[in-house]
């Protein structure tokens, strides 16, 4: 890893905010690092609350948008809840069919078959929609680029309202109406929404209409907490208030869905990290190993045995892809090795009997071992399907835009982007793709940045530190949890290899003869001989706490560490 020291405020902005809140230099640090200068901006970071959200009519289309869905409700038509089948878009379908079925009975969901339609919208869901009477078709999570599916439902008479998040193309889709706070002629304030929380945008104007505040909302936020953080979107703006509060609702009084699923788990208090990863591949796992309706069927029941019944199935779901990602992981290395493909810019594998449901986790798998874009294809009805995956600082979707033309289909983030593309196409797009990497990436970017927050002593470490730097949660991109390194430290000489085959270190680090502190490193097992013989090194690291038989101290959870 390289390890990047964030540059250090002004030491006058750091003492006049010192002063201001009444902290030391760490937190006063910490804090102008995320952008916090002031007293109001500090209360709006710790205190998030209702008031921090924007106003939903400030988005692109959205007068036009909640018009004709009240035309709907009150000619009572029917209306279709149409969402990807990730964590992002099932969670938009269970709150957006939810909240309608407060209003009319005339709503159904659909999610596309992962397998048999893909990514997006289908022509096979508008044929649906057009055999089973629906007139209005709200799709969340996807649409933005759908261009000619949305011709094709105008002509059948389907009306169209899309709420997404993902970068349009050149053209937007002829729509009653596009919420998307991306598009370039969308004023909306906060561009870095999830699907799920244009979602929330769109009831809560509804709701409004109908003399209600955001405030009459809160059962929804379990719901949107849980895509922020599995998207992967800045926590910072309103994700962070949408988070703040629906962690609130997760953690006191979730949907019976989420209540079923935490039981399953038995964790008293979850945080954004847990949402992450224990809520978040349970819902993923549906819509991967089996079909994304059983996560939607989940998370609108409102019977709790029934919910608990469900979740039961989903955790199996878990299960059976847990196994599947490793074994093909094991597959896709096997492959890198053979045919001596490690040197490259670019990780490109293909195997044409991989489930394509985790083809997404397997390209992130390999980036641990060969920190490089990724991407992962699979056989897909006659054409090959690919998740991408990308390395901090470089955007995966701009090279996929410059391997266009052996592309059909493409679409997603700078980070993460799927796409599918014809077998007879397969070389040359490698080809291609490998070149772009190696025009346009930082050479920097091919080894693991450690972004390390500050440099401090380990005498500064002490339980009313880790106390405020709890504060600062719901964590995440924009506001992750804070790395410190400390130089020129020591093992009291006990340091050792813990765990199966000797993979995690612990050690008891020292700098001072009063200061020792406990550290564990997982995966860091390998580097024991750079603590040996109490010699000098460096260690990267958050602080954590250690309970162990009823006792809480606390311990540094090594990133890192160098001689």
């Amino acid at each position: 890893m390289r390890w990047t020291l964030k540059p250090k405020p002004q030491a006058s902005k750091v003492e006049e905010l010192k002063t201001t809140l009444q902290v030391d230099d760490i937190i006063a640090t910490l804090l102008l690092q995320r952008g916090i200068d002031s007293y109001q901006a500090a209360k709006t970071f710790f205190r998030p609350s209702f008031e921090d959200l924007h106003d939903p009519f400030l988005m692109k289309d959205m007068a036009i948008a909640v018009a004709r869905i009240e035309k709907a409700i009150e000619n009572q038509e029917n209306i279709m809840v149409y969402g990807d089948y990730d964590v992002d878009g099932t969670t938009s379908v269970a709150l957006m069919s939810s909240y309608l079925k407060t209003r009319t009975q005339n709503v159904a969901t659909y999610i596309p078959d992962r397998y048999d339609e893909g990514y997006g919208i289908s022509y096979k869901g508008i044929d649906f929609a057009d055999d089973n009477g629906f007139s209005l078709i709200i799709a969340l999570d996807c649409g933005v680029k759908a261009i000619e599916k949305v011709a094709y439902a105008k002509e059948k008479g389907i009306d169209f309202i899309i709420c997404d998040h993902h970068r349009p193309g050149g053209t937007i889709p002829d729509a009653v109406a596009v919420l998307d706070p991306k598009r370039n002629d969308c004023d909306y304030p906060f561009k870095e929404l999830c699907g799920c929380g244009v979602g929330f945008k769109l009831i809560t104007a509804l709701a409004s209409k109908q003399g209600q505040t955001v405030e009459d909302l809160v059962e929804y936020l379990d719901l949107v907490a849980t895509a922020i953080g599995a998207d992967i979107v800045p926590v910072v703006d309103e994700n962070r208030a949408l988070a703040y509060l629906g962690l609130q609702v997760i953690n006191t009084n979730p949907r019976p869905g989420m209540k079923a699923m935490i039981a399953e788990v038995k964790k008293d208090e979850l945080t954004i990290t847990d949402v992450v990863f224990i809520i978040a591949p349970r819902i993923n796992a549906a819509g991967r190993m089996k079909h994304g309706n059983h996560a939607v069927t989940l998370l609108t029941e409102t019977d709790f045995n029934l919910a608990a019944e469900y979740a039961v199935d989903i955790d199996q779901f878990n299960t059976d892809r847990r196994e599947t990602d490793k074994r093909i992981t094991q597959e896709a290395l096997i492959q890198i090795e053979e045919k001596n493909e490690q040197e490259g810019f670019t990780t490109v594998v293909y195997d044409e009997t991989w489930h394509k449901g985790v083809i997404g986790i397997v390209a992130s798998r390999l980036i641990e071992t060969y920190y490089r874009p990724t991407l992962v294809f699979t056989k897909s009805g006659d054409k090959l399907a690919a998740s991408a995956r990308s390395v901090s600082g470089f955007d995966v979707y701009n090279a996929l835009e410059a391997c266009s033309e052996h592309i059909e289909q493409f679409g997603g983030h700078k980070y993460a982007a799927g796409l599918t593309l014809l077998p007879e196409n397969y070389e040359a797009f490698k080809a291609k793709f490998e070149s772009v990497v190696k025009e346009t990436i930082d050479p920097k970017s091919l080894t693991p940045e450690l972004k390390i927050d500050l440099d401090i002593e380990l005498s500064q470490i002490n339980n009313k530190l880790l106390r405020i730097i709890r504060q600062f949660a719901p964590f995440g991109p924009g506001n992750m949890s804070p790395v410190f390194m400390t130089q020129n430290i020591k093992d009291t000489g006990w340091g050792k290899c813990v765990g199966e085959d000797d993979k995690h270190l612990r050690l008891t680090a020292t700098q001072s003869f009063n200061d020792k502190i406990v550290c564990i490193g997982f995966g860091l097992g390998d580097k024991i001989n750079i603590i040996k013989e109490k010699k000098m090194f460096s260690v990267a690291y958050s602080i954590d706490e250690n309970h162990w038989n009823g006792s809480v101290s606390l311990q540094l959870k090594l990133k890192d560490i160098k001689a």
